[in-house]
């Protein structure tokens, strides 16, 4: 059967064309956690939502309708992959701007497709309707490999802390579109990251495979906020060494340039999509990730960098490099 000439079925055709397969596969593992951490679990299904609005989380006259889109399929995988899982089935609901012309549409239904399908997740179903600013709506599910699922409560007195990747990218990004959009071709790394940012997205999993048993989430709300989520969840304190914060190489030559402080940009930056997690394995950990095609996607999945200490007690600190100690506050990004 064909779907009806009618404009919403020929759009929806569009998204799903292509669409990967639907595979009899159940989780491995039929746990049950309620909401609190970046997914929560319904009978082994990792279960995450996310929203992208548009002038809210993506701009059309900043970002390619291709962008906007990536950046929201990125923004709920790591959100799976901060758990230790893979992405599987979603469902994605779409409301498109009135004011969107038919070629910006037919370019935001063709990302949405081939952006679910080439990471193999397939697209079960969802709903589009139109309104006066578009909107991104996903539920993604997703499984482990086994009974290992990395939580935000799994800290422990002795652990170190890491973070895969570096820090600061998308937030500079940001910084350079609203206060210097002239300098856009001068630091096009930045933008590019904050406009689609690439991460590992098997991160996690390639954790749990080595031995990571601690707490996770991803950084989507700043460094700062996530360490407090962590050390509130498990019951903790954490200390970090801001000489060891792996602030991004183009920030730190973006805030050369423009004279500005580039901690800020490392601890308060928000949507950077890496992960931050804890573990007492002391050996070097170096994600060698072969699981889905990152050549494909752009991804590079190696850089761990310690950045701090799990101690008894509560709350977050930071030792400065002038070796001060000081209480390290919680600064998110709030939607409301």
């Amino acid at each position: 059967m064909k779907f009806p000439d009618l404009g919403e079925f020929k759009f929806v055709s569009k998204i799903l064309d292509g669409v990967a397969p639907l595979k009899n596969e159940a989780p491995v593992y039929r746990g049950w956690l309620s909401a609190g951490d970046d997914c929560a679990i319904f009978d082994g299904w990792l279960v995450t939502k996310d929203l992208s609005v548009e002038n809210t989380h993506f701009r059309l006259d900043w970002s390619s309708p291709e962008q906007a889109v990536e950046k929201h399929i990125v923004s709920n995988v790591s959100d799976v992959s901060s758990m230790g899982g893979r992405p599987r089935i979603a469902l994605f609901g779409l409301c498109l701007n009135k004011n969107w012309s038919e070629e910006t549409r037919n370019r935001i239904a063709e990302a949405v497709s081939q952006g679910f399908e080439r990471r193999g997740i397939t697209l079960i179903g969802g709903d589009t309707v139109a309104g006066d600013v578009g909107m991104f709506s996903t539920t993604l599910l997703g499984t482990t490999d086994g009974e290992t699922t990395l939580l935000r409560s799994g800290a422990k007195p002795g652990d170190r802390v890491y973070v895969a990747g570096t820090l600061g990218k998308s937030d500079a990004g940001l910084w350079i579109l609203m206060n210097h959009p002239e300098e856009v071709s001068r630091f096009p790394r930045l933008v590019e990251y904050h406009l689609a940012p690439k991460i590992c997205e098997d991160a996690g999993v390639q954790l749990v495979r080595q031995g990571v048993r601690g707490a996770c989430m991803d950084i989507s709300d700043g460094l700062s906020s996530e360490a407090n989520h962590l050390a509130l969840s498990s019951g903790v304190s954490i200390e970090i060494d801001e000489e060891k914060l792996p602030i991004d190489p183009d920030v730190l030559e973006m805030c050369d340039y423009f004279g500005l402080p580039p901690l800020k940009f490392a601890l308060n930056g928000g949507e950077e999509y890496e992960l931050l997690f804890t573990s007492d394995v002391t050996k070097s950990i170096y994600i060698k990730s072969n699981s889905i095609n990152h050549e494909k996607i752009g991804l590079k999945c190696d850089e761990i960098h310690e950045i701090g200490l799990v101690n008894s007690g509560c709350g977050v600190y930071l030792n400065n490099k002038f070796g001060g100690r000081i209480s390290l506050n919680a600064q998110a990004w709030s939607h409301l």
